[in-house]
């Protein structure tokens, strides 16, 4: 049971400092929302949506390709570290360069412009705090990923508060995201030094120095990237592009109205990122290769269990939404509220995707997930262009609820056909048995 006792004390910090995010988001979408004019609340929700979107292209999927590499090679997989980190610097320092330009082009109207200069250092922090937090991960300091994973939100709450209580400008929140930006780049370089001098011991895998090695070279490199980018790129686009074409098309007001109840889901879409990209991505590599009725047991216990979660906190968004965002945001945003009870359809749908989907973890079967979340994402797309010139704000929720059961569905197939067919699923009872021996095989 001395496992069990672990995983459940790992997860627990993951889940108490996901509560804590989750919060400290919410309250600062209340202050910005509440101290901001809707025109400007909306301008930066905006950019902020599309800066959030340049984070997979950033990162360039290493932060999963990590995962999976240490996984698969143990202390071997050191060999990918100094290359990968030089790749990301490279795309970093791209996305940021075309941010400033973009930003440049924009100078007739100031306010955009220098919201979309200021955020620029929030490109880096996104890249360089995902890589740090999977480094962490695979030492199994979950407590330095649960503090890692707060601090900046706590940074940005500290700086919605200030301007609500001084009254700042847009610019000033923008300004203070990016000096938040800057720390958090700082402390997560810090903790990738380990990893760039290959003096790290790993969860899971003996201790001593790493065998030496070749490096992979790029084209390998990119070619394991590749399905870890588009896949959280894709992902990202059903959470942020939403909000960019409201505030694109519809006008900054509908952005306002659209980002209230999409910063709701994106922090409870976090949950399951939380419990299977921060706790079982590594894991479930390891039982990909070894163990197959670990992953029979992750496929029967970890679909119920997250589909049924989903279900009940749908409800609660559902009903709690409907009285909070009027008092919490203001009288302003009650037409946020039937737009949450449209998105609260997707939570359950997004909570079984994510489940089946991480089961999906052999190269073939990676590029088939990200084909999937490619077609869910053209879904989102073709829904978006038909139903929001049609129906606004409401059109657009029910486009992210189509694109979601699209996905669902695909990975379900997927999963049903190429990871458990033909297997006989363990039982309920069996699966109890399992628990009381420990999990000793998911050490």
């Amino acid at each position: 049971m001395r496992s069990v006792r672990l995983a459940a004390v790992n997860l627990s910090f993951l889940g108490l400092s996901q509560i804590a995010v989750t919060v400290a988001a919410f309250a600062t979408q209340v202050v910005l929302a509440r101290s901001l004019s809707q025109h400007d609340f909306g301008s930066f929700m905006t950019v902020l949506a599309f800066v959030s979107l340049t984070a997979p292209i950033a990162v360039y999927g290493v932060n999963e390709l990590w995962l999976q590499r240490f996984g698969r090679e143990g202390p071997k997989a050191f060999r990918w570290v100094r290359r990968s980190i030089g790749v990301v610097t490279a795309a970093t320092a791209l996305v940021m360069l075309a941010m400033v330009l973009w930003g440049m082009a924009d100078l007739a109207f100031p306010v955009d412009a220098g919201l979309k200069i200021l955020l620029v250092p929030v490109v880096a922090a996104q890249a360089f705090i995902a890589l740090a937090i999977s480094a962490l991960q695979l030492r199994g300091a979950y407590k330095a990923v649960a503090a890692l994973q707060l601090a900046p939100h706590l940074g940005r709450i500290a700086v919605v508060v200030v301007t609500g209580t001084v009254g700042l400008t847009v610019l000033h929140v923008a300004l203070g995201y990016a000096l938040i930006a800057v720390v958090t780049l700082t402390i997560s370089v810090l903790a990738l030094g380990p990893y760039w001098r290959g003096r790290v011991r790993l969860e899971g895998h003996s201790a001593g120095p790493p065998p030496p090695s070749p490096p992979p070279r790029y084209a390998r490199l990119f070619s394991g990237a590749n399905p870890f980018m588009l896949g959280s790129l894709f992902y990202l686009v059903g959470i942020y592009f939403g909000t960019v074409v409201a505030g694109e098309f519809l006008g900054t007001r509908e952005a306002a109205l659209f980002s209230v109840p999409m910063s709701i889901l994106m922090a409870i879409y976090l949950i399951p990122r939380v419990v299977y990209q921060q706790y079982f991505l590594a894991k479930l590599q390891r039982w990909a290769r070894n163990d197959r009725g670990m992953i029979l047991l992750a496929y029967r216990v970890g679909t119920t269990g997250m589909v049924i979660a989903g279900c009940v906190i749908a409800v609660l968004v559902a009903v709690g939404g409907a009285v909070g965002i009027p008092r919490l945001f203001g009288e302003q945003y009650a037409d946020s509220v039937p737009i949450l009870l449209i998105l609260s359809v997707a939570i359950p749908m997004r909570f079984g995707a994510a489940s089946v989907a991480s089961l999906l973890t052999t190269s073939r079967q990676l590029w088939r997930k990200v084909a999937y979340q490619g077609g869910g994402a053209l879904v989102y797309l073709a829904a978006l262009a038909i139903a929001t010139p049609r129906y606004g704000l409401l059109g657009a929720a029910a486009a992210t609820v189509v694109a979601e059961f699209a996905l669902l569905v695909l990975f379900w197939i997927a999963v049903k056909r190429y990871v458990v067919s033909g297997a006989r699923l363990p039982s309920w009872g069996m699966i109890r048995q399992h628990l009381r021996k420990g999990l000793s095989h998911a050490r």
